[in-house]
């Protein structure tokens, strides 16, 4: 039997609890299986949430989602009653999800093209060039006074490095920077757009792939060593991509290149900013920072939930979801669950067993994860090393609007200079 939350997930999406959702998290845990009031069921507790994630009969192909269907069959008939009244209509154009939001076996062909040319190789000799970036954009700032994380370092550091990877001139970032934070929003489930937000995230969505497009046929045209490059001329047993699957994939690999990377830099700094005990614990084992990104990414992950269809009925917790349901897995209540991690809410930034989820699990793996890692082992490490008395400007900092991909807007803080 179903049984409804005390709260609703409505809660977790309202801007007033973004700067800390982990108390609503609790309160869904007591509740492992949630059903909402659309329908939908929200998924809290470890356990549950990676058994769902490996569970073939869980699809991330929104498509098949009851809401998604009955939504398109809406749209259906809106087109037909303005034929039928002699007005123009216009068809919608068959866009195909990036890998992500698709099931095996196609999404499996998809990501072995592109795991071909995200190769560790490629990543590694990466390091050095993260290095030089991260110094160049503190050195800035060696005189002290205030520095803002976001606009400073967390987010011109992985869209400089995302750039290069994919073959994207960086100059273009002002345009595509506008089209990913819209797109971005669609991510939160249940959030209702009005027609002109709607507007606004279609007009994004074509000119991104007018964009993406019109940079593939130049590529196409004068090869580079990219990965875009590599991924046009990549084949695979079961077949190349079509143009329409690279575009999605670029675009895919662009926004979520940068997105996650920078809330998962920001997070950072502000936990050890929060904690002068965190911070010289860094300063002493300046190695520590290898498990302290493994804690940042369980403890406040830049990616809080994804949705997912049941594709069967699926019994779980003592609940069944129904075929054609939305399942919305709240990864980051996972990763506080005292069920699978002992003193959940402590950042504890040697902890060992650190099973998060903050990359997710299964098939669907974040592809990026050896890059966000190398971008926040080098950038947060150099962040603790050489601020010199940092603290908060304003805590807690702006929250961007998206719960999903849940990071500060800006991170603004004082210090006093920076070591060499």
């Amino acid at each position: 039997m179903a049984q409804q939350s005390k709260i609703d997930f409505k809660q977790i999406l309202d801007h007033s609890h973004i700067a800390n959702p982990y108390p609503l998290y609790e309160q869904f845990r007591e509740t492992p299986v949630a059903l909402q009031e659309d329908g939908s069921y929200v998924v809290s507790t470890y356990n549950e949430v990676v058994a769902l994630l490996h569970d073939p009969r869980v699809s991330s192909d929104m498509r098949k989602s009851a809401a998604q269907q009955r939504a398109m069959q809406q749209a259906e008939q809106k087109r037909a009653q303005m034929k039928a009244q002699g007005q123009p209509v216009t068809e919608p154009e068959e866009i195909v999800p990036p890998f992500i939001f698709q099931d095996p076996p196609n999404h499996d062909r998809l990501r072995r093209i592109v795991m071909s040319q995200f190769t560790p190789e490629r990543i590694e000799n990466m390091g050095s060039h993260i290095d030089q970036i991260v110094k160049e954009h503190l050195d800035k700032h060696a005189q002290g006074g205030q520095i803002d994380i976001v606009d400073d370092l967390a987010y011109p550091l992985p869209v400089t490095v995302i750039c290069q990877l994919l073959g994207v001139p960086r100059e273009d970032e002002v345009r595509f920077h506008a089209w990913a934070e819209l797109l971005a929003t669609v991510l939160d489930p249940g959030q209702v757009q009005s027609e002109e937000q709607q507007k606004q995230i279609m007009d994004a969505s074509m000119q991104i792939r007018e964009y993406m497009g019109q940079l593939l046929q130049k590529l196409k045209e004068h090869p580079d060593d990219s990965m875009l490059s590599g991924m046009m001329q990549a084949d695979d047993v079961d077949g190349a991509m079509s143009p329409r699957e690279l575009i999605s994939t670029a675009i895919l690999l662009l926004i979520a290149g940068h997105e996650t990377t920078v809330n998962l830099i920001t997070n950072g700094t502000l936990a050890m900013v929060r904690s002068p005990e965190l911070l010289e614990h860094l300063r002493q084992d300046p190695d520590l920072i290898i498990t302290y990104v493994e804690e940042l990414l369980r403890y406040d992950p830049p990616v809080h939930f994804r949705t997912r269809t049941a594709l069967a009925d699926i019994t779980i917790a003592g609940t069944t979801i129904p075929k054609g349901a939305t399942i919305i897995l709240v990864l980051a209540s996972g990763s506080h669950d005292d069920q699978r991690f002992e003193r959940p809410e402590e950042f504890i930034p040697n902890r060992q067993d650190n099973e998060h989820l903050g990359f997710g699990s299964g098939i669907h793996y974040c592809v990026g994860a050896p890059l966000a890692r190398i971008e926040a082992h080098i950038a947060l490490g150099e962040l603790s090393r050489r601020l010199i008395e940092p603290t908060l400007a304003v805590d807690p900092p702006p929250y961007r609007d998206n719960a999903a991909l849940r990071g500060p807007r800006h991170l603004s803080i004082n210090f006093k200079g920076l070591k060499a």
